[in-house]
């Protein structure tokens, strides 16, 4: 059967004779509709979790200082720290990592993830999205060509409660936002510090200038009057739509009981608090305990400041200890309240470290480079086998060799472990097809 082009492609009545007709008959909007229905047919795998917390340590953290020293390589790659046994024999930890060493029963570690994006644009949307940029990125950009894995968590599993699908703490990462999904699905960036006095998130609350029944009947005049015509289908890409979107989930939650007792840390007992620790990022762990306990689905906290260049040891004596007592709390505070079983938490950066220091051209302290030949990546709950340590480096740390992974199987696991089929097609409003992930492969060690 031949067929009749012109300047805009494939004619009408080739459609037709193609079985096209019907799709574009009825209009492309609808037609979209019965192709996002036709993907979401797809099997999605059982749910091991239904909720993720994911610590974005950004900047690249190093992999030597942390989870995966060489304390037999020359002093040159193994650093200034020594080592400290964990509970998985034969397994060590960096000696300031002394609580995440003696719970690792409790949660796995990821030795063996690399990739070939070696900046932090292209690094932070290869692991947030599991898609590596389509083209060429600068170091500092912030980039967007696929959706997230909070955005496309959120798309899947939010409720209507009242509370946002999606939070970050306390900004929204490089490439954490919803691409072609839309405004919905982005993250609802919780600024305010929950370490402070008097911690309020701004927008969780009636203004004081607006008694309750004042706002509520604003809110019915609104409803009222703002009758224009909407294509409410995602698929159509209505922006009005989108910003009608942001105002109901704004409404919901200034008036969502679950909202203001998710926020107010206060509620909780200072042994608790500072159990946690009394810091920004420990303070923020438990308020993301407190909004998977209100059901929210995904939550990131964006944790910077791991680009360490220069001064690497003298800045991570001062951080590290905070920051393992914060995590190795949040995983165990998890766990005796039986939310660990249904709760991911992961933790990571967009790359590790250079094996070799070195004190970088206009720098007077040593540090270490960005590599992404190596990293190591923390997962808890969820059925995730406590103990596991997947894959491994070499004796100095230059590159995974062992199980080596790619950030298209980590993004696959998080989504195969929420129950979200990593190899379903998604469709852009212009009908482009995209897969969810490219290699949908999951790391079978770690399903359970």
């Amino acid at each position: 059967m031949s067929t009749k082009r012109n300047c805009e492609g494939t004619t009408r009545r080739d459609c037709l004779k193609f079985g096209l007709g019907g799709m574009l008959g009825t209009g492309l909007v609808d037609g979209l509709r019965r192709r996002a229905k036709a993907s979401e047919s797809s099997t999605a795998p059982r749910p091991q979790a239904d909720r993720c917390i994911l610590i974005w340590m950004d900047g690249g953290p190093t992999h030597f200082e942390t989870f995966d020293p060489k304390p037999t390589a020359p002093a040159e790659y193994r650093g200034e720290f020594t080592h400290t046994k964990t509970a998985v024999p034969g397994t060590v930890f960096s000696e300031h990592m002394t609580q995440l060493a003696a719970t690792l029963g409790d949660y796995a570690m990821i030795r063996s993830i690399r990739h070939d994006q070696g900046n932090h644009g292209a690094g932070n949307h290869y692991m947030m999205t599991g898609a590596p940029p389509r083209i060429p990125v600068g170091c500092g950009a912030y980039v967007s060509f696929h959706p997230s894995m909070g955005s496309v968590v959120a798309k899947k599993l939010g409720k209507d409660n009242g509370l946002p699908a999606y939070f970050s703490m306390p900004r929204m990462s490089r490439s954490g936002g919803p691409n072609f999904l839309g405004a919905r699905f982005a993250p609802f960036v919780v600024a305010d510090d929950p370490n402070r006095d008097n911690f309020r998130v701004r927008d969780v609350a009636i203004p004081k200038s607006l008694a309750e029944e004042r706002f509520q009947g604003r809110s019915d005049l609104r409803s009222k009057i703002d009758q224009m015509l909407r294509l409410n289908n995602e698929a159509s890409g209505d922006p009005v739509a989108a910003f009608d979107e942001y105002y109901r989930q704004g409404f919901d939650l200034v008036t969502s009981p679950d909202a203001q007792r998710a926020f107010d840390i206060e509620r909780e007992d200072s042994e608790t608090r500072d159990r946690y620790g009394r810091d920004s990022f420990g303070q923020r762990c438990l308020l993301a305990r407190r909004l998977v306990e209100a059901g929210v689905p995904f939550i990131t906290i964006y944790d910077g400041g791991w680009d360490h260049h220069s001064n690497i040891f003298d800045a991570l004596r001062t951080r590290l200890p905070k920051w393992d007592n914060s995590v190795a709390t949040l995983i165990q505070d998890l766990k005796e309240r039986g939310l660990l079983d249904s709760t991911l938490v992961v933790a990571l950066g967009e790359f590790g470290r250079t094996p070799k220091i070195s004190t970088l051209s206009g720098q007077t302290t040593p540090g270490r480079d960005h590599w992404a030949n190596a990293m190591s990546v923390l997962m808890a709950g969820g059925g995730t086998p406590g103990g596991a340590v997947i894959g491994a480096t070499d004796r100095k740390g230059f590159s995974a060799v062992d199980r080596v992974l790619s950030p298209e199987n980590f993004v696959s696991t998080i989504y195969t472990k929420l129950g979200i089929d990593p190899d379903e097609m998604l469709y852009t409003p212009q009908g482009r097809p995209t897969h969810l992930v490219s290699d949908p492969t999951p790391i079978s060690e770690l399903i359970a």
